[in-house]
């Protein structure tokens, strides 16, 4: 019988650099990458691309505000706002003055 799912808990993941949770491996994606962020406040991420994957990504903020700036365009977060980013735009995080989570998909 083929596998009809597979679960993960990020929590149950170790994070990269203390609060970044990839769930790609954990839950066998072959097409699909699929992250949780947790930001403290005012912690702001590093600015990247991803236009050599070809990846585009969708931000959707599940808990606090935050700002994404994508090509140097200020975006304002708040709970339940998703933004979608293609793989050549620049893009970076900016949390706000408490604490917020964020679910990043990305695929080519």
């Amino acid at each position: 019988m083929p596998d009809t799912y597979t679960k993960a808990n990020y929590a149950d993941v170790d994070p990269v650099a203390g609060s970044l949770y990839f769930l790609r491996d954990p839950l066998d994606c072959e097409n699909l990458g699929v992250s949780v962020l947790e930001c403290d406040p005012g912690w702001t991420g590093k600015e990247h691309d991803h236009a050599d994957e070809g990846h585009e990504e969708v931000y959707l903020l599940v808990e606090g505000e935050a700002t994404v700036v994508i090509e140097d365009e200020e975006v304002a977060m708040a709970e339940g706002d998703a933004v979608r980013i293609p793989g050549e735009a620049t893009r970076r995080i900016e949390n706000g003055d408490a604490e917020s989570r964020f679910v990043l998909v990305g695929a080519p």
